[in-house]
């Protein structure tokens, strides 16, 4: 597997193969962070590296624009939770967009169990003993009511507010932030949520123009997935522990990861 060289472990600036001249909106920081999927640790780790990069910028506005999946797979989805809630450094502004996990596991929430099974053979069972619900105690697991209302009565109330006030996408500049990516060939303000959210193969095959530069998740390679049209920061962070962070000033790029 490849992996960021030490020297480049904390800032690394990208070698920019976008086709035309793109940037940030005027006077304004961007901070993009990748597919967190419970790794608590990584995302206290990282926010202290942006926040310490915050205070050596001089622009007037810092945004943090993070990219969805925030439960799942890892260990702590409810302390990743807890931390965007509470934890963000102040002074900043805060954009929360929502990926295919979250979703899922909203609509388990809301009571839409016929997905369920699928969402906990995606990770959603490691999510759920986060909050303290055993999926296999009393074979809970067999029984999804059963387990919906235990998921119920452990999942905080803001917690689920939360999940349910993301975004689907966002629009800086001459970029455009997305879980997974954008069906090609139509208007930005024409996709369909489900393939903002899972979408794959046909956008991350495709040459096309989508108006803006795309800047997203949910399809995991070691390293930054850099093209002319999009940039892909899922770095595996639930398994790899490099969880990514695009910055994008002006016409500047770099990575802060961990």
């Amino acid at each position: 597997m490849l992996v960021f060289p030490p020297e480049f472990s904390h800032s690394r600036r990208m070698t920019d193969k976008t086709s035309v001249s793109c940037s940030a909106p005027e006077d304004t920081t961007l901070y993009a962070i990748g597919d967190i999927h419970g790794r608590l640790d990584l995302l206290v780790r990282l926010m202290k590296l942006i926040e310490a990069d915050a205070n050596l910028q001089k622009t007037s506005s810092k945004e943090l624009i993070f990219l969805g999946d925030y439960v799942d797979r890892g260990v702590d989805s409810k302390g990743v939770i807890d931390f965007l809630l509470s934890g963000l450094p102040d002074g900043m502004k805060k954009t929360f967009l929502r990926g295919n996990h979250d979703e899922a596991m909203l609509r388990f929430l809301e009571g839409e169990l016929e997905k369920a099974n699928d969402w906990l053979l995606l990770g959603g069972t490691a999510t759920l003993v986060s909050y303290g619900v055993n999926p296999f105690q009393s074979n809970l697991i067999r029984d999804l009511t059963a387990l919906h209302k235990s998921a119920m009565e452990k999942v905080p109330e803001s917690h689920r507010s939360f999940l349910a006030a993301t975004e689907i996408s966002a629009t800086r500049g001459d970029y455009h932030f997305v879980h997974a990516g954008v069906r090609p060939f139509v208007p930005l303000e024409k996709q369909a949520v489900e393939d903002m959210l899972w979408i794959r193969y046909e956008f991350l095959g495709s040459k096309a123009d989508h108006g803006k530069i795309i800047v997203h998740g949910h399809s995991i390679l070691p390293e930054p997935d850099i093209h002319p049209n999009r940039i892909g920061i899922d770095t595996g962070a639930y398994a790899t522990g490099t969880l990514t962070c695009l910055v994008l000033q002006e016409n500047n790029k770099r990575f802060i990861s961990t």
